[in-house]
Formats: C-alpha cells, structure tokens, sequence
C-alpha cells in the first residue's frame, strides 16, 4: 500500500489523484486523508471517553466529566464538551439541543415506530463514529442492512464534513436499493446532496428524534463490534494501515461472523437468501 501511494503524481498533466488512485488500485482516502490532530493529552482523554460512550452512551458532557474525574483525571466540563464535541458524540437521551443539526436542512419524521423488518433491504440505516489512532483520528461511517446486518459499504474520513457519507451511500446504492434509510439528524444526513440522492432512488427517508441513538440500534452494536474485536486490539499507524484492518474485519464481519440475533447467520448468508416478491 505504502508503495503504491509513492506512485502517485500530484502534478501529473493527464491523469487525477482520482484516476491514480482507481488504476492502482488505492482507496481515494489513502491518499488524500491524514489524521486529525489534537494534543496527546486531548487524544487520551478522548479515547477514555470513546470506551465509558460504549459502556454508557446516555453519558452526556456532565456525567463524563465526573467519570474522568473518578478516574483521577483532570479535566473540567468545558474541555469534556469540547472534545465530546470534536468526536462527533453525545448523550442519547431526548432533551432541547440543536447544535448538530443544522436548522436551515429539512428534517424528515421517523418511520420505523412499530415497524417488522421482514426482508432484506427493507430498511437501511447510517451513522458515523470516532476512530482512535496513536497520533491523531479518524472518523468511520458505514451503510447497513437492518434485517441482515450486512454492511454495504464504509467509508474513512478525517472530518465530518458530509462527502464521505454520501461516497458509502453511492456505494451502497449500487448494490440495492432499501424501502427506508434510516439516519440521525446530523448534518451529514440532513445536507441536500444526501437528501437528493435518496429521493432519485425513490426511497423513503426516515430519521430519529434528537438524541435517540436507539433508534439506530443495530449501527451502534456495529460499531462496539469494531471498536472492542477490532480498533483497540490493534493500533494502527497510518491510514493506510487502517483502511486495511477495516477492510478485512468488515469481510470477516460479514462473511464469517456468526450473530447471535440472526440464529448464528453470517449477514452475507442472511442478505442473500432467495427473496419473495416485493
């Protein structure tokens, strides 16, 4: 992988960084993407608080900086909120807050309550999380098939700037198409470009309550599957590097994995069996 990306031309007269990157073979993200910096101070104290999310999501800012500081840590609400803040987390309990969602984008109602998820690609869902690296983070967004579990497609990025959930959703799209995409109200998913691609495929939109994590469920079990059987048992260096534990746990994720919800099913055995008619 390190070989390949010395290959690259920036400069070069005829050929982008897109084109190298598709006949090498090379992810765009491997390329383009660096870790995003903070202190090591701020990294330890982030990764702390990305472990006690997993144990106790409905932490908010409060409650987290009185776990630090039972843990002998020294850090005061203002510093907790403002890193909770940069890893793009917060408490899932319903209560008045606005600052992830941008007012001015069209919220659409949630409409999975009450709902059997009978088939695959039924409902799709999407969400991002925070990625913890020896010198800086990442963040990680993924499409999944509710009924199966199957991931359809991931995507890297060291920002949660919006392109690089609407590049999974593409991915995804052309593999199937869901009845229902179920997201958050994160600006990432409330962004037109994300909107308009969902609507050109005629599919229905859907979206949580504010704070309500739950309603994405099976997204957040996805990703204290890859956190705790994948990123905190290796620490990966590079981007690169990364990209291709990613890769390879999503193909034993899906592939290999049996889950205990699907009666010990892989996804992928799940997300191909023979469909009745729609």
């Amino acid at each position: 992988m390190e070989v390949k990306r010395s290959w690259i031309e920036p400069g070069h007269p005829q050929l982008s960084i897109r084109r190298q990157c598709e006949l090498l073979g090379l992810n765009r993200s491997t390329w383009h993407y660096r870790p995003a910096q903070a202190s090591d101070e701020d990294l330890r104290l982030m990764r702390l608080i990305d472990e006690q999310y997993l144990r106790r999501p409905f932490f908010g800012s409060r409650r987290m900086t009185l776990w630090l500081c039972e843990q002998g840590e020294v850090a005061n609400r203002k510093r907790v909120q403002r890193l909770m803040r940069q890893m793009g987390i917060e408490a899932i309990y319903p209560r008045p807050r606005t600052t992830w969602r941008d007012a001015n984008h069209r919220v659409f109602p949630y409409l999975l309550r009450g709902v059997t998820i009978q088939r695959p690609d039924h409902v799709w869902s999407s969400d991002i999380t925070y990625v913890p690296m020896p010198r800086g983070f990442m963040y990680l967004t993924a499409v999944m098939d509710w009924y199966s579990r199957y991931v359809l497609a991931w995507r890297l990025s060291n920002s949660l700037e919006g392109s690089f959930c609407v590049e999974a959703l593409d991915e995804a799209l052309s593999r199937g198409r869901p009845r229902i995409f179920n997201t958050d109200q994160g600006v990432q998913y409330t962004a037109s470009v994300f909107i308009e691609r969902l609507q050109q495929a005629e599919v229905a939109i859907s979206m949580d309550g504010r704070g309500r994590a739950l309603d994405n469920v099976f997204v957040e079990r996805l990703w204290r599957s890859v956190k705790y059987e994948c990123l905190y048992l290796t620490g990966f260096d590079t981007v690169a590097a990364l990209q291709i534990g990613l890769r390879d746990y999503f193909e034993f994720y899906n592939h290999e994995r049996p889950h205990q919800g699907l009666s010990n099913s892989r996804p992928i055995e799940v997300y191909h069996r023979p469909r009745k008619s729609r």
